[in-house]
């Protein structure tokens, strides 16, 4: 496929946080974007301020009349059902229409790429990286798969030579990507409704983790069986943080690498997890060829990730973090974070859960994460792409929570209760419609403390 030929780019489910960022990227390079989405956001808002036309009813009548078959590529998200008419229309009329992963592998085909992949870290990861690349004066560009707050968007640069992409194991999205240079963050069982076992999931990131044949350019944690230069945090790994310590609310720190010392770099992020994040990008910016002066200034000057344990209040006797979380290894990662910034303050958790199916399948962890704090409202199931499962419910997860601080509460209810309780630190946590709800929620808390 020839991109060059293609003059409209159109996006079913334009609205989601990797549609997006490729959405913005065709707008850059000239072509004509459009699409549909299922509701209104803050993302689609943004993007129709760009100047790409978004609509939200499934009516053929809405798709622009100079879409022809010859000039068109139909982008579409997994997400969306089969019955829907749009892509119904395009598919009957021979359209070209792939996957978001397949367009980023086409993109990607002929550039140096960066892939990203794990069930966690990779949006970190990947923003980090492609901080520090777009900082050093690569040409690059970086898709990511959250708003970085240094740039507000989800794509970094506009480079034609190298890219960043999130290596995506949903539907074994990564395994159309051709990456020179490749990282592993973690392989826990997630996606069961895709994968149906957690030795199926392995088996995908195993035969991702093979298309980079060099395995001094393959990155993995010390605790994944697959081959490549490990990376971790005070212990025994070809690049290791060491000597770490904070200051001034950073993480400060040393890193053993294969050929010496590299000392004192900055790191704002909170939570061990994030150091180990920004480890891996700089261990891959290394082998890159990026100085190492240029990979220090882009650590100490990186914000964060828009839904990435965001701060959102941050005062002596009230903060207020919000975060995308909705597995329990990232829930546990937030609890981590917290607990070593705020000890002894007690702490609100307030959880959305994502998928009926992610519920059912990990219920038992979620609510071991969950009850390590203070107090916890839970709300219902944001069911995304699903359908209801008889018995899987708030109130059944709820019932496994051992902590008799804990209570279902309403989206509508959410707010009021928030502001009546008397948390230090209150932390939002969910990766449905919960993130709608962040700005009236900082404006309620704020109120409150007035």
């Amino acid at each position: 496929m020839n991109l060059n030929q293609i003059q409209n780019v159109y996006f079913i489910g334009v609205g989601g946080i990797g549609m997006s960022a490729l959405a913005r990227y065709f707008k850059y390079i000239g072509k004509e974007v459009s699409g549909y989405d299922k509701t209104p956001t803050i993302l689609t808002n943004e993007l129709i301020e760009s100047g790409i036309d978004i609509h939200f009813e499934d009516d053929i009548n809405l798709i622009p009349k100079n879409y022809f078959v010859e000039n068109t590529l139909v982008i579409i998200t997994p997400a969306v059902p089969k019955n829907h008419s749009q892509w119904n229309y395009f598919l009957e009329r021979n359209y070209q229409v792939k996957k978001r992963a397949e367009v980023l592998g086409i993109i990607t085909k002929d550039t140096f790429c960066f892939a990203v992949a794990g069930t966690h870290g990779k949006t970190t990861t990947s923003s980090i990286l492609g901080h520090i690349l777009h900082e050093s004066g690569a040409d690059v560009t970086a898709f990511i798969g959250g708003i970085v707050e240094n740039y507000n968007s989800n794509l970094i640069g506009s480079g034609k030579t190298v890219t960043v992409v999130e290596a995506d194991e949903f539907d074994r999205s990564f395994l159309h990507l051709h990456p020179n240079i490749a990282c592993v963050t973690s392989m826990d069982a997630d996606h069961l409704d895709i994968y149906g076992t957690d030795e199926a999931i392995k088996e995908s990131f195993t035969e991702f983790a093979d298309k980079v044949q060099d395995k001094n350019k393959l990155f993995v944690t010390t605790q994944l069986p697959l081959s490549g230069v490990t990376v971790g945090v005070n212990e025994k790994a070809g690049y290791n943080a060491c000597n770490i310590r904070i200051e001034d609310g950073s993480y400060v720190f040393d890193v053993e690498t294969p050929n010496g010392i590299l000392k004192d770099f900055r790191f704002g992020l909170p939570g061990r997890h994030n150091l180990m994040n920004a480890l891996m990008a700089l261990a891959m910016a290394v082998n890159f060829g990026t100085p190492t002066d240029a990979i220090g200034r882009a650590l100490a000057s990186f914000k964060g990730i828009r839904r990435r344990f965001s701060y959102q209040i941050k005062l002596e006797n009230l903060v207020y973090i919000d975060d995308y979380a909705h597995h329990p290894t990232e829930i546990n990662a937030v609890h981590q974070a917290v607990r070593e910034l705020y000890p002894g303050k007690k702490v609100l958790a307030v959880f959305q859960p994502h998928l009926f199916s992610r519920t059912r399948d990990f219920a038992d962890d979620f609510a071991k994460s969950l009850s390590q704090f203070d107090e916890v409202f839970l709300m219902d199931i944001y069911p995304a792409r699903e359908l209801p499962m008889e018995g899987i419910t708030s109130e059944w997860l709820l019932s496994k929570i051992d902590n008799p601080n804990k209570k279902i509460v309403s989206k509508e209810a959410l707010i009021p209760m928030m502001v009546e309780n008397n948390a230090s630190v209150y932390v939002t946590i969910g990766a449905g419609d919960i993130g709608e709800m962040v700005g009236e929620i900082k404006n309620a808390l704020n109120e409150k403390n007035i």
